[in-house]
């Protein structure tokens, strides 16, 4: 890899020659040292279930599960900013919720977006499209509300559409589509908790549960890529534009603390969107939309606390991304999304 595994360190991480120090589990690396990477510190004092069990319910907590543990940094030649995470979106009881950096991906000039996401501060919401799922009308659908935009601090992309999909989609207490067993699952439960697992094994229905959103299988179970990606495939993983193995691709994950990771680049094959998950932390994790019209990932920091937010005061996970900040608030927009939103008791 081009980059160095995620490690289990908190406050300033410091790279030496061959290894990362103060840390014997992460393996030598090849080259000398070129950079110097503090991590923001934060007091990570809570850690929340990667997975919640079949039947519990599960429960958030408002204290921050700590920041990003450590930057998966480049080896060599980075790019500006490369592997150094940046706050991004407003405070939550001021707290940073969001941290962002980007990476170069071996075999790619264009650097990917990564985005850690804090759980226990922030709650998740599906919102439902009139093309994807289509049907409504739905409580929560494009464009987000002024009740909602006071507390939004990001907002991002959904999976593919049902024929792609293989998988089912649950909101609003019904079965929209219906939920396939072994589908990989983006759930979301009564308190804002979200995690990502396989459905039936990881994940499966309860009273708590107010969300399903399942696209294809897992792309990274137990920490590592599944067995049988291809960089060459155009169809298994998606349809890609033009039939290229490098299109823009986005994926969605959950780390061993219970952080929410997404990922997203202009130039990536499949093999390449694991690999950045697994070196972002994630333990499982599953591909969302691609190609260039349907990947979006934006935080939101209005100049007040209870401000709200819109296009305005929007940024792009990366400048390079075809929709902008406004594409959440635009009431044309017809395909599913998720917006992370400060806590219920948190500030704004």
């Amino acid at each position: 890899m081009r980059f160095s595994r995620i490690a289990g360190l908190v406050a300033t991480v410091t790279f030496s020659t061959g290894v990362l120090a103060a840390c014997s589990t992460v393996p030598p690396r090849s080259g000398p040292p070129t950079t110097t990477t503090s991590v923001p510190t934060s007091a990570p004092t809570a850690s929340v279930p990667t997975s919640v069990p079949s039947g519990a319910t599960p429960t958030s907590t408002t204290t921050p599960i700590g920041t990003p543990l450590a930057t998966p940094t480049p080896i060599s030649s980075p790019v500006p900013g490369e592997g150094q995470w940046q706050p991004a979106g407003r405070l939550v009881d001021g707290t940073h919720a969001v941290y962002e950096t980007t990476l170069l991906p071996t075999g790619s000039h264009s650097p990917a977006g990564i985005a850690w996401m804090d759980t226990s501060l922030l709650a998740a919401q599906l919102y439902s499209g009139s093309v994807s799922p289509g049907g409504g009308p739905w409580q929560y659908s494009a464009p987000i509300k002024p009740a909602a935009a006071s507390s939004l601090v990001a907002a991002f992309n959904g999976g593919f559409m049902d024929a792609s999909s293989d998988g089912g989609y649950y909101t609003q207490g019904r079965v929209v589509i219906p939920l396939r067993v072994g589908a990989a699952s983006a759930v979301i439960y009564q308190d804002g908790s979200i995690t990502v697992g396989q459905w039936g094994r990881d994940v499966t229905m309860t009273a708590s549960v107010v969300g399903v959103r399942q696209n294809l299988n897992l792309l990274v179970d137990g920490g590592q890529p599944v067995p049988g990606l291809s960089p060459t495939d155009t169809t298994v993983w998606g349809a890609t534009l033009g039939h290229k193995p490098k299109v823009w691709r986005s994926a969605l994950g959950v780390t061993a603390t219970g952080a929410l990771v997404y990922v997203a680049g202009p130039s990536l094959d499949i093999t390449q969107l694991a690999s950045l998950l697994v070196d972002a932390g994630v333990v499982r994790g599953m591909e969302l939309d691609i190609n260039t019209d349907w990947t979006c990932f934006a935080t939101y920091d209005p100049t007040t606390a209870t401000g709200l937010a819109g296009p305005g005061n929007g940024t792009d996970l990366l400048a390079t991304m075809f929709q902008s900040p406004g594409l959440f608030f635009d009431p044309s927009w017809g395909r599913d999304f998720f917006t992370m939103s400060a806590r219920s008791g948190s500030a704004p």
